[in-house]
């Protein structure tokens, strides 16, 4: 890792800080939801489909039911109350009459064992009566296909999806434009046109879904869960019940991976909800590896035909954009990832006419959700290869060509985003330097017909993404409670939930950074919606920037009340002091005047006794894009570039990825430790997304659940690392910083594939590049990607 910046001695921004929770987990005694039981407890399971597409004619549970230890079993008939769930409200939790994929909720089983209860399960009989299934998200939409929501006769007007069914197999669309393609065309020396294909990839958290829903005497819910919005699913459960939010807690453990698949609320938890509704005992629900595999969302796969064109200057003048999203059976926030991907086709470089057109598609394939980096991964992979062919296409390098549409700071894009702070120019500059990027692109490219089956290849790709949250609900803001006790300690109560990522560590430093104490001095309470206050939940790379900001308002205004009631005691004024090393010290000289500990107690018990208790709610200045998808979206954005150096063997396909160089804009550096390790992580995720993960998803069938099968990369596999952080210093972000948990995951697709064709003069435009792929694909031999034809009017 490069620094760029020495901390200022004392300061604990930039310094590299472990993470409060690393002793508990290196220990062995954090006790993840798997591992927490609660007194009464059953265990829950549930029976899915063993057709991919089908009419449910008959359900028999007797044989489950009389199954000793088992204490309910449910199905559609048991619950009349439920109601349609999802994104679209277009799924019951138990389905009634029909499954529309292998993943669907048929029967539950509360049982005082999961061993008895997955028995229970064997005892079920189900009857199906098959029907067509629809696996290719454009065969879903030719005239006359099956309809995966066929019309419900006597449906309500108006009624969602789940209850009303649909006409056509169109879950969303989106449709975005600014300036005229048509110029825009027309003014272009050369003009690029290929079709990209984005693979099925999941999350593979090491900790597997899971939940237990308990109510108490009064009847209120309590639901111990992995979810990264407690707050959303506060309100959400509360309408599903019909009660009162207030009725409904939510109760975070330590969370075992979320990377966005624990964004919605899902069929498994509403489940586990009425199990203990119907048995009157806590249940607790937890997903196999499987499970995991078949059930839980993936990546949004999507079918994309990109036109681009520039001058013979390298001016980009346009780019034009047709999507086919495959939806799946239901629809959660996998379909909504054109928000993100349209961002990317508009704003990453100055682009004067852009128009994307979308569908995002009904199949009876798995549904997709939120995915880290949130559909930037698929639409990246487009737009940078096209950058590599435009320039080759007018004889300029492509790292000049980026140079040369890069955005400067202050630039405002199409779409209406502003980038107050941007160092897109830098990350490239700096990537492509410390690379040596443009002499071994040069040096490669000469060496492809040389003696020798192993070449090697060098790609660089650049990526923008909101750094600052994103204004999708109401509210993008975040609270935050800071109590100091009469011994100097703080209890930093924040609405941000920590998931893995580090943000309770960032947190307390910006806290002791403020109060000049050390990281110790802080103890962070951030898993309990009866304690916290609101937040939105973790997306969007909003947590250190929206929370950060939330807690260093709450501790500035704790310093303020501090100061102001030593001022008297020493004949100054507040401006006059500082708090440094756990004391009030004098600005001018660093005197110390008195311990911060004392100063409290004084205050504590004088006559008027007060206690130093402060709340902030931070709200960015971000605003909801319009009907046309226009409006600075974020408080931030945040800009990478990396170069991938890889070898690849032309006698069976196989590419190792050697070297990732990158350089990532993230304002500022706080916690030098914690960022390192993002960037890593994001890294190797980006490199199982090119290289080797792969969900096989054939006519609805998933054929590979389990890690013998799916290929994950492995740390032998992992390449060299070289990264630099560039800090711009955003002026909202805190302390300078911006978000950047999901950048590094962006464009390393995006480069591996511009390096491959580097070292080979073969370009390859769908994922993974397995061996088999790039074997055929060296050969002549790897079938086209189908092309995305125009699009139906909305």
């Amino acid at each position: 890792m490069n620094d760029v910046a020495t901390p200022a001695a004392g300061s604990l921004i930039g310094q590299r800080i472990t993470k409060l929770d690393a002793p508990e987990k290196a220990a062995g005694k954090t006790r993840y939801l798997h591992d927490i039981d609660v007194p009464g407890q059953l265990h829950g399971a549930i029976l899915r489909s063993a057709r991919v597409h089908a009419r449910i004619v008959r359900i028999d549970t007797s044989r489950a039911k009389a199954l000793p230890g088992v204490h309910a079993v449910l199905t559609a008939a048991d619950v009349p109350d439920q109601r349609p769930i999802g994104v679209a409200k277009d799924h019951l939790p138990l389905k009634a009459d029909r499954v529309r994929s292998v993943r669907d909720e048929i029967a539950a089983v509360a049982a005082d064992t999961e061993v008895i209860a997955r028995a229970a399960l064997a005892l079920i009989d189900v009857e199906y009566d098959d029907l067509p299934v629809l696996g290719d998200a454009q065969d879903a939409l030719a005239p006359g296909a099956p309809l995966i929501h066929p019309p419900i006769e006597g449906a309500r007007p108006g009624a969602p999806v789940g209850l009303a069914g649909k006409a056509d197999n169109v879950a969303m669309r989106f449709d975005y434009a600014h300036g005229d393609v048509v110029r825009g065309e027309a003014e272009s020396d050369v003009v690029v046109e290929d079709s990209f294909e984005l693979h099925y990839v999941t999350h593979c958290c090491m900790g597997t879904s899971g939940v237990i829903a308990e109510f108490d005497a009064k009847g209120n819910l309590q639901l111990i869960s992995n979810t990264q919005v407690p707050f959303l699913h506060k309100r959400e459960f509360a309408e599903y019940l019909g009660i009162d939010p207030a009725r409904v807690r939510i109760v975070q453990p330590p969370i075992g991976g979320g990377f966005g698949s624990k964004l919605d609320i899902y069929p498994f938890e509403v489940i586990a909800v009425f199990l203990a509704r119907a048995t009157g005992r806590p249940v607790k629900l937890v997903y196999s590896r499987e499970e995991e595999f078949v059930a839980s969302p993936t990546r949004q796969p999507v079918r994309l035909t990109l036109r681009s064109g520039c001058t013979k200057d390298g001016t980009l003048t346009f780019r034009s954009v047709r999507t086919i999203h495959d939806n799946g059976a239901y629809t959660s926030w996998g379909a909504t990832t054109p928000f993100v991907m349209m961002q990317t086709f508009s704003s990453l470089y100055r682009v004067p006419h852009c128009d994307y057109h979308t569908l995002a598609v009904y199949t009876n394939n798995p549904y997709a959700g939120s995915f880290r980096g949130y559909g930037n991964l698929q639409a990246t992979f487009a737009v940078e290869q096209h950058m590599d062919r435009l320039a080759d296409a007018i004889g300029m390098d492509p790292l000049a060509l980026r140079l040369k549409n890069a955005q400067e700071p202050g630039e405002v894009s199409g779409q209406g985003m502003v980038f107050r702070s941007c160092g897109f120019r830098d990350c490239l500059q700096s990537a492509a330097e410390r690379s040596d990027y443009v002499a071994k692109r040069r040096a490669y490219a000469a060496q492809r017909h040389e003696p020798g089956t192993l070449k090697r290849g060098i790609g660089i790709a650049a990526m923008l993404h909101v750094g600052g949250g994103a204004k999708i609900y109401p509210s993008d803001g975040c609270g935050t409670i800071l109590k100091l006790d009469d011994f100097g300690h703080v209890t930093l109560i924040t609405g941000a939930s920590e998931i893995g990522q580090g943000s309770e560590t960032v947190l307390a430093q910006l806290v002791c950074e403020e109060l000049g104490l050390p990281i110790a001095a802080v103890t962070v309470v951030n898993n309990d919606t009866d304690i916290t206050p609101w937040d939105v939940g973790v997306h969007a790379s909003r947590t250190t920037f929206i929370a950060g900001n939330s807690a260093i308002g709450a501790a500035r205004k704790a310093k303020a009340k501090i100061l102001a009631a030593a001022a008297p005691r020493f004949d100054c004024r507040a401006d006059d002091l500082e708090l440094a090393g756990g004391h009030v010290v004098r600005r001018a000289g660093g005197e110390k005047l008195v311990d911060l500990p004392r100063l409290l107690r004084s205050l504590h018990f004088s006559e008027r006794a007060e206690l130093v208790m402060t709340t902030h709610y931070y709200e960015p200045p971000s605003v909801h894009q319009d009907k046309g998808f226009k409006g600075d979206v974020s408080a931030a954005y945040a800009w990478a570039a990396q170069v991938v150096e890889v070898e690849v063997d032309t006698a069976t396909g196989v590419v190792r990825m050697l070297k990732v160089t990158g350089a990532h804009d993230v304002g500022r550096v706080l916690n030098r430790l914690g960022i390192e390790g993002q960037i890593e992580g994001g890294i190797v995720m980006g490199q199982g997304y090119a290289l080797t993960e792969n969900l096989l998803v054939d006519h609805g069938a998933v054929r590979n659940p389990n890690f013998r099968d799916y290929k994950l990369v492995t740390a032998p596999e992992i390449p060299e690392m070289d990264i630099a952080f560039i800090e711009t210093m955003d002026g909202e972000g805190p302390r300078g910083a911006k978000g950047v948990g999901e950048a590094p995951s962006i464009c390393i697709a995006a480069a591996t594939a511009n390096a491959i064709e580097n070292a080979t003069g073969v370009r390859i435009t769908s994922l993974p590049f397995t061996p088999e792929r790039v074997y055929r694909a060296l050969r002549g031999a790897l079938p086209p990607v189908r092309p995305v034809p125009a699009l139906p009017a909305a």
